[in-house]
């Protein structure tokens, strides 16, 4: 609870230094809650004509029912905050960012060979991750307070985990740590546009 609590407060924090009237998206990455199951949120803050601060979260609590044998979860919380430059003016056509990530996870019997290791659905991986990198996205206007985001981020993440049997409550097996390069962000976002 106080994980979602603490992700409530960065995700808002924004709010409390706009002293001024100015334009402000509430979004949802579809594709990140459709591929993961994990309910996400954002808020993009325009800072001047060509320049917002977006920053989005998601938090995933839930553990996937089933037998003694049967532990496979995709447990995580992560905020992503991104700076970001419009070619034309913000909230409207291209932009290019950079962003930073940090994120906690419990995963299980997934297999993720590029991020946990070859044959990573044997075990089960509980730690932190923190990175960065650069994105493009594209927004497109459907109406006056409706957007579509498009974006796509690459660069690097540092993963500490302690790994352990696959079974609930499975035997400690170690600590490991992992550098990850390659996509750190995408999403195709659904945007409320507040005036």
């Amino acid at each position: 609870m106080n994980k979602i609590r603490l992700l409530l407060v960065l995700m808002l924090f924004p709010f409390c230094l706009i002293t001024h009237a100015q334009k402000v998206g509430v979004k949802t990455n579809l594709l990140y809650g459709g591929l993961t199951l994990t309910p996400n949120l954002g808020a993009e803050f325009r800072l001047r004509p060509k320049l917002t601060l977006d920053i989005s979260g998601g938090y995933n609590p839930w553990n996937r029912e089933g037998s003694y044998h049967d532990n496979k979860k995709l447990v995580h919380w992560l905020i992503e905050p991104e700076l970001r430059y419009w070619l034309c003016e913000s909230f409207n056509g291209h932009f290019f960012g950079a962003h930073l990530l940090y994120s906690q996870y419990n995963i299980s019997q997934h297999d993720l060979p590029w991020l946990l290791g070859n044959h990573s659905d044997n075990y089960r991986f509980e730690g932190n991750a923190a990175g960065g990198g650069i994105s493009y996205g594209y927004q497109f206007i459907l109406g006056k307070h409706w957007n579509l985001e498009a974006t796509l981020g690459i660069g690097y993440a540092r993963l500490w985990y302690n790994k352990f049997d696959c079974l609930k409550c499975g035997e400690k097996l170690g600590k490991g740590h992992r550098n990850y390069f390659g996509p750190t962000k995408a999403g195709i976002s659904i945007i409320y546009i507040i005036k």
